[in-house]
């Protein structure tokens, strides 16, 4: 397995496949690159070279104690592409990676992102206070922090139920796709899954946002249970200099699974754009 030794002895685990122009693709929580098969396979065969990795106490990667904070997974994002070489490169995130995407895009990027994309994403910010009366209630964060801390093992089958919006009537259910969502989550690790919440909820992404020049593309569906459209994806789009938004009325949370056909297509659509 390929892996990377980080500034601080932890190992990162990631997949480099083909040649051309580089799409590197940023996992949601508490998931693994694993969760971008189906992107993977068919991003390389329309030519480019496609990368993902398992971020620090996910999938593969270190258990590290520490480190689960948006300023150094961005940090290891881009002692990844220095290893590589990526130049040119396309990144793409799904929920907290979208987070982790512009943190990475605007602290480490210039020179090396030609485009970013947020799907299903965190950005701005999702934590309801003052500021952002549309978020969500910090009790929600606490109710994912109790039951990763108590009940993981049941709480990582209950949760695929919005996340792939199962739960909505007429749903057909693909017990397949739940079991490969529980696969990537338990292995990994419990603290960094826990620390996790708090930089994926309380994370504010708006300078992030305000301060790329490169175009970002917003993907996000209407009926999404995890990260509420509206505080979300309109927000991201008029905040990014160069935001394009494309909205689903209907698509759930996990909608690169489920509705994949449709967001590789479009997404395929802007990068030729």
């Amino acid at each position: 397995m390929s892996k990377i030794t980080l500034r601080d002895g932890t190992k990162m685990f990631y997949k480099d496949w083909g040649t051309g122009q580089p799409i590197v693709f940023h996992h949601g929580w508490p998931l693994s690159a694993d969760d971008w098969d189906v992107q993977m396979f068919f991003f390389l065969e329309q030519g480019y070279r496609v990368i993902a990795h398992d971020r620090r106490g996910h999938g593969r990667s270190g258990q590290s104690a520490g480190g689960h904070d948006m300023d150094t997974y961005a940090e290891d994002v881009h002692e990844l592409a220095k290893h590589l070489d990526l130049k040119d490169a396309i990144h793409v995130g799904h929920s907290t990676g979208g987070g982790e995407v512009i943190r990475y895009a605007h602290k480490f990027g210039k020179g090396r992102v030609a485009r970013a994309v947020l799907i299903s994403a965190v950005p701005p910010v999702m934590v309801k206070s003052d500021s952002n009366p549309g978020g969500v209630d910090i009790s929600v964060f606490d109710d994912i922090r109790n039951n990763t801390a108590k009940h993981r093992a049941q709480f990582y089958q209950d949760i695929t139920f919005p996340f792939y919006g199962y739960n909505r009537e007429g749903a057909k259910v693909s017990k397949g796709i739940q079991d490969y969502w529980w696969r990537q989550g338990m292995m990994g690790s419990i603290k960094a899954h826990y620390d996790c919440i708090k930089a994926f909820s309380e994370t504010d992404f708006t300078e992030d946002l305000k301060g790329v020049d490169i175009p970002v593309l917003i993907m996000h569906g209407e009926d999404d249970q995890i990260v509420p459209y509206e505080n979300a994806a309109p927000k991201s789009a008029k905040l990014a200099k160069k935001g394009t938004l494309i909205s689903y009325p209907g698509f759930p949370h996990g909608m690169p699974t489920t509705e994949h056909e449709t967001i590789n297509k479009d997404l395929l659509n802007w990068l030729k754009s």
